[in-house]
């Protein structure tokens, strides 16, 4: 299955995108998301198939959520992981 997708940033949730189908409104979405992420700016647009890898989710679980919800929300990373890349010695390293 293909799709066309907009991407839209959210501006008040930093990393957090939410893809629509092309030609779909904004409008369309929940009211509860909107508070949640803000306002949202279109990032880009781009065919969405099974074989396409995306950076940050799962491109099944996108067009799954696409057909049943009308969106996907794409969150970002938990801080936590951000920890782990680096290495435990960067971290206790005592100022010179």
């Amino acid at each position: 299955m293909k799709k066309i997708v907009d991407i839209y940033r959210c501006k008040k949730k930093e990393g957090a995108y939410i893809y629509l189908a092309k030609g779909s409104s904004i409008d369309e979405l929940p009211q509860a998301l909107l508070e949640q992420t803000g306002k949202l700016e279109l990032a880009m647009t781009m065919l969405l198939t099974p074989e396409k890898k995306l950076a940050r989710a799962d491109v099944a679980k996108v067009l799954e959520s696409l057909d049943s919800q009308g969106f996907y929300l794409q969150m970002p990373p938990a801080p936590e992981s951000y920890m782990q890349q680096i290495a435990n010695d960067k971290l206790t390293q005592k100022p010179i």
